[in-house]
């Protein structure tokens, strides 16, 4: 090879290789946004498709939800429905990891904001939940405590780590059984352990990082297993029947200390939430009970958000029974709350 020939090959080589570099790197960019958006992605739940809501939202009239993650089979239908009758809005479910996503429209949480919080945002109570204890029903404790049920003292024995209580009352348990909590603070353990009197750090087993869904799983893995959790996880939405591997344990309802044979309802989730619906909330005793509430910043620019809380509002009561709810009382559910958004909302 002559030197003319062998510069004339370099000047190639130094060609080809800064693009296939640049084509190599941009393959294994995209690789780590697929398996991001497979991952950690939001759901299109219009759609059925994840997507991302950065790319979504340079389309217009989107709308970008995010919070509690047992609400999202609710939220899921009420998007499902107003997009049959307002077909031009790309409503997007961005799943909560350790914190909010950066950019949202609409917050769902399930447990009620301190002051601060609610001084810069509006607040619609769309819905109640309730959190009931439950056992792996392969456990020899859901076999003898779905008969003998659990009343208040009991479950603070079971859950709570307490210094001060007295330890001559404590019942004896001989049954071996294991308690299962979530790690990260969030709206179940927040709303049950406050309602004993405690803080989420007071409670007792094993912490399972993730969702409710995560807490669930982990349940269902160990024979022993107790835990907690709300109606909309521990039944499902089509038979109404405690979820398969799942016994609810019965409380003492009425808080006389025992448990009567007419206090063992959790057979079907409709029965469940008659009962609950019916009494009145200083008539139910051991059973937390707590607002789902979605929330919007204070003058925000996003019209389309707000045209759907107001379509939730109108519509989404029917819903609620199907997914595991009760209905929110009256005086804190106020269907014209929103209206006042139409004066300020760009059109």
């Amino acid at each position: 090879m002559n030197l003319n020939t062998f510069h004339h090959s370099l000047l190639i080589l130094a060609l080809i290789i800064p693009a296939s570099l640049t084509w190599a790197q941009e393959t294994v960019t995209t690789g780590e946004v697929v398996a991001t958006e497979q991952t950690e992605s939001p759901a299109d739940v219009s759609g059925g498709v994840p997507a991302s809501a950065d790319v979504i939202r340079g389309k217009q009239k989107v709308v970008v939800i995010t919070g509690v993650r047992f609400a999202y089979p609710l939220v899921q239908k009420w998007i499902e429905d107003y997009n049959k009758v307002t077909p031009d809005v790309q409503l997007v479910i961005e799943s909560r990891g350790s914190s909010d996503p950066a950019n949202y429209d609409i917050l769902i949480e399930a447990y009620e904001p301190n002051e601060a919080t609610k001084r810069s945002r509006d607040y619609v109570y769309i819905a109640r939940y309730a959190i009931l204890p439950i056992a792996n029903n392969k456990s020899e404790f859901a076999k003898v405590y779905s008969s003998k049920g659990l009343n208040k003292d009991l479950i603070s024995q079971l859950f709570f780590h307490d210094i001060f209580s007295n330890k001559k009352k404590e019942q004896a348990i001989k049954i071996p059984y294991t308690i299962y909590t979530r790690l990260q603070k969030a709206g179940s353990p927040i709303i049950f352990t406050k309602y004993f009197g405690y803080e989420q750090k007071d409670v007792k087993g094993k912490a399972i990082a993730g969702a409710d869904e995560h807490l669930l799983k982990a349940l269902l893995r160990d024979s022993t297993g107790v835990s907690y959790l709300p109606l909309s996880l521990i039944y499902d939405h089509t038979s109404k029947k405690p979820v398969d591997g799942i016994t609810v344990l019965p409380v003492d309802l009425n808080g006389n200390g025992k448990i009567s044979e007419d206090e063992k309802f959790y057979g079907e989730l409709t029965t469940v939430i008659q009962h609950l619906e019916q009494k009145p909330a200083k008539e139910i005793n051991n059973i937390p009970v707590e607002y789902i509430n979605l929330s919007i910043e204070k003058n925000s620019g996003n019209a389309e958000a707000i045209e759907f809380l107001k379509w939730v509002i109108q519509n989404g009561q029917k819903d609620l029974h199907d997914f595991g709810y009760i209905k929110p009382e009256p005086s804190r559910f106020e269907s014209e709350k929103f209206e006042w958004f139409d004066s300020k909302s760009p059109k």
